[in-house]
């Protein structure tokens, strides 16, 4: 089978730590070029992370006739700006989450992109591992009975101030970064869309990024989403979906390790179980669904209009710790 020549954009800390490993196992994917504002920089970055091709502009890697599709690792305020160059060079995109800096911009995307026959993809690797694949069937089972509270919490420490994280003019906090996967994990136990979100907020004194925050999803009917996160505590990952007839939670839910099984534990009347998954890297099978949907032909694996979901939520609890008081949930309309 042909394998798809893959362009990235920005030499990230993320594709090297997280993806070019496992994409080297692809029989998909042939990572082909690096692209970075700093030719130098790209270089160095394709000789340790064996890409053919070094560019020294983002303009050059979308030149490139070799180039089959690109992943973008920009930071957050670009990604809106890259899609569309992308989407004008007839490039189809895997672009880290989350696809803007809020819902409008990851309608414009997707509207500019479908407009221009471009499939485009947020880059939400947790849905693709087995342990989550399991906690779905698990959920749709209905041997939880109905899902009434989905409850949550990831954390870690950053208190570098050159990280892009950091920079509240580059989209950074802790929403954005890892509350986007609490909204996603509770949209999809839910299998439903939450109708307003309340959230209290603390930003940093120094950075300016939202760096602790408390929020609730109310998907109505009595069902909430209840999490925390946080950039400034103890490294920390859990979702518990809470079911009139049991409870799920999974163990490790996001940040995975990609050498041991997953688990999900799973209690009702008749008692307890761990439900072990297999070994796999949860980067390695997303990239692998897109690239196999490029080649067929197919749909994306998750729809671009999720990631306008999600960042609808994300949007009313960035509200909500402005006003101090529930807000609505609204989805934006795209743009072409």
């Amino acid at each position: 089978m042909k394998k798809l020549r893959l362009g990235v954009l920005g030499a990230s800390r993320h594709y090297g730590l997280r993806v070019a490993t496992p994409l080297r196992d692809s029989l998909l994917i042939e990572p082909y070029g690096i692209a970075s504002r700093n030719s130098e920089k790209a270089r160095d970055y394709a000789e340790k992370w064996d890409f053919p091709v070094s560019y020294g502009s983002y303009e050059a890697l979308f030149g490139d006739p070799d180039i089959d599709f690109v992943f973008i690792t920009l930071p957050n305020h670009l990604h809106l700006e890259y899609i569309k160059k992308a989407a004008d060079a007839g490039k189809p995109v895997i672009c880290e989450k989350p696809l803007g800096l809020n819902a409008a911009e990851a309608a414009e995307a997707a509207a500019y992109c479908e407009k221009r026959a471009v499939p485009l993809m947020e880059a939400f690797m947790y849905p693709f591992h087995p342990q989550w694949r399991r906690a779905f069937e698990i959920v749709k089972s209905g041997e939880l009975g109905r899902v009434m509270t989905v409850s949550g919490t990831y954390s870690y420490t950053n208190k570098d101030p050159g990280n892009i994280r950091n920079v509240a003019a580059f989209g950074g906090g802790g929403m954005l970064d890892i509350g986007c996967y609490l909204v996603s994990a509770s949209r999809r136990l839910m299998e439903a869309e939450p109708l307003r979100s309340c959230c209290s907020m603390v930003r940093d004194a120094e950075f300016g990024v939202d760096s602790h925050a408390s929020a609730i999803l109310d998907f109505g009917g009595g069902r909430t989403a209840v999490f925390s996160v946080s950039t400034q505590l103890f490294p920390r990952q859990e979702v518990t979906a809470h079911g009139t007839a049991g409870v799920l939670s999974v163990e490790l839910p996001f940040n995975m390790y990609a050498d041991a099984p997953g688990r999900v534990h799973v209690r009702t009347n008749i008692g307890g179980r761990c439900v072990e998954t297999e070994i796999a890297d949860q980067y390695l099978l997303e990239f692998d669904a897109f690239a196999e949907a490029l080649l067929e032909g197919a749909p994306v694996p998750i729809p671009v209009s999720d990631a306008v979901d999600n960042l609808a939520a994300i949007d009313a609890l960035f509200r909500s710790a402005e006003s101090g008081g529930w807000e609505p949930v609204a989805r934006p309309r795209g743009q072409a």
